[in-house]
């Protein structure tokens, strides 16, 4: 029987885009489980929205891995990035702390340009950093939020992978992370779905334009996810009964994502490239 956290939870908000630290329970990152076994040694990757939720995990995955592992965060987020930098130099690789807004204008070169100068170079992009609002009613949707949720989930993702690419030799992997919602959209979050939707889309196009470069790009649609973008993205209600409408009848923990990314980020994927690899909880997407 599993011991993951299970609804109802406390009610709880914070504002975007929230803390760990502020979340009660506290979601399990694979600080305490997660063993590698040299699968990303020697590769150098970029995990954008690495310091908490999926990416931390991820990040502590590649890490214990092998990879050397630059992260990408907001400002307001140091203090969790912090903490996942330290988890990263104590799995005994390179660690790089890169605070700002990736949808600004140029942040994303300048973020692959500082991650190039430190680590010589780089064979892996995940695209995880997104933006997220909880709109209940249509008229919530406003050409701000809308541009807002495409400039950060959508056009920066597309500009840092069209700026890494030139830097990846064979073997490169470009990752994304879109969501269930993609395929199953929910009135509440119509820009995010949007969004989510868009980015599979994209990895399949660009999986078939980067194979002659022996560049592989792949997605993972998670389900339900305890992560900060929960109290930060939806109404207290809703939090408290988060992930009960999975078959497992709770939400993933960020840790129960990592060995997908590993997976195919990893050279054993070789031939899989196009892929839209989906983990929610036994939730049918179709």
């Amino acid at each position: 029987m599993s011991s993951n956290p299970t609804p109802p939870f406390a009610e709880q908000n914070q504002s975007f885009p929230g803390l760990t630290s502020k979340m009660d329970p506290k979601p399990d990152h694979g600080e305490n489980s997660y063993e590698g076994s040299g699968q990303l040694k020697g590769k150098r990757a970029l995990i954008t929205g690495g310091d908490s939720g999926i990416g931390a995990a991820v990040a502590i995955a590649f890490a214990r891995e092998g990879a050397d592992v630059a992260i990408a965060y907001l400002p307001a987020e140091q203090a969790d990035a912090e903490e996942i930098s330290a988890l990263i130099e104590a799995a005994g690789v390179k660690t790089l702390l890169l605070p700002g807004d990736i949808s600004e204008a140029g942040r994303p070169r300048k973020i692959i340009d500082e991650v190039v100068s430190s680590f010589g170079g780089i064979d892996i992009l995940v695209n995880n950093a997104a933006y997220q609002a909880w709109l209940p009613n249509f008229e919530d949707v406003t050409m701000d939020e809308w541009r807002r949720h495409f400039d950060v989930n959508v056009h920066a993702a597309m500009e840092l992978t069209l700026v890494a690419v030139p830097h990846m030799g064979s073997g490169g992997s470009v990752l994304f992370t879109s969501s269930v919602n993609s395929k199953h959209p929910m009135p509440t979050l119509i820009p995010y779905s949007a969004t989510k939707a868009t980015l599979a889309n994209m990895t399949l196009s660009l999986a078939q334009a980067l194979t002659g470069k022996g560049i592989r790009v792949n997605a993972v649609l998670p389900g339900p996810i305890w992560t900060p973008f929960i109290p930060a993205g939806m109404d207290a209600e809703s939090v408290k009964s988060f992930g009960s409408q999975s078959p497992m009848g709770r939400p993933g923990q960020p840790a129960e994502l990592a060995s997908a990314y590993v997976m195919l980020a990893s050279d054993k994927a070789s031939f899989t490239t196009g892929a839209l690899v989906t983990v929610a909880g036994g939730m049918p997407i179709f």
